[in-house]
């Protein structure tokens, strides 16, 4: 089926679905889509997952457990490490991009670190134009599987439901570099 078709009926299938409500708690002040991170999904949806990522880490499950950016119960890399919801939050945005110092030195080399945050400049600017409710619903459909619908992160290279590869758009689009990257990172 060539891509033309492919998108009109991805994008038919997820008209049927009921849309989620956008949920600020899981819109990361720098632009990440919080559903779509690995440890989101470990957190909600798959403790294995969680309690793999932890010991890659060297640390407890407990202290990678988060609800989201916006939530009271975050990651220790986002309570800890992350400066940038505090920073957005002592000057009165609600996103990185709508800061007058946009994009700042720290954004700009968080963004650099690793294949998830490839897109992050684009998602900021999508947030300013459209707000965030929309790239909410786009995201939700840029991380999901065409399959099955199940939201995937960037490193699921197959969906963690079906099996269907690539997992969702963001993986079709950058897949050799997610790949690169990760290897990059070991």
């Amino acid at each position: 089926m060539n891509a033309f078709f492919s998108d009109l009926f991805f994008n038919i299938r997820l008209q049927r679905q009921p849309m989620t409500t956008a949920d600020k708690r899981l819109a990361a002040v720098c632009g990440l889509f919080c559903p779509a991170c690995t440890i989101y999904i470990g957190t909600k949806e798959d403790p294995a997952r969680l309690r793999a990522v932890a010991r890659r880490l060297g640390r407890k499950a407990e202290e990678l457990e988060c609800h989201g950016c916006r939530s009271e119960k975050r990651c220790f890399y986002c309570t800890s490490v992350c400066t940038m919801a505090k920073c957005a939050s002592d000057k009165g945005v609600d996103f990185c991009g709508l800061c007058p110092e946009y994009p700042c030195n720290d954004l700009r080399t968080f963004q650099a670190a690793m294949p998830h945050r490839i897109e992050l400049w684009k998602w900021q600017e999508r947030i300013k134009e459209a707000g965030y409710e929309t790239w909410y619903a786009e995201m939700t459909g840029h991380f999901s599987c065409r399959t099955c619908g199940t939201v995937n992160s960037a490193y699921d290279l197959k969906c963690r439901k079906c099996g269907e590869e690539p997992s969702c758009d963001y993986v079709r689009m950058h897949k050799d570099e997610i790949t690169q990257r990760s290897r990059n990172m070991r």
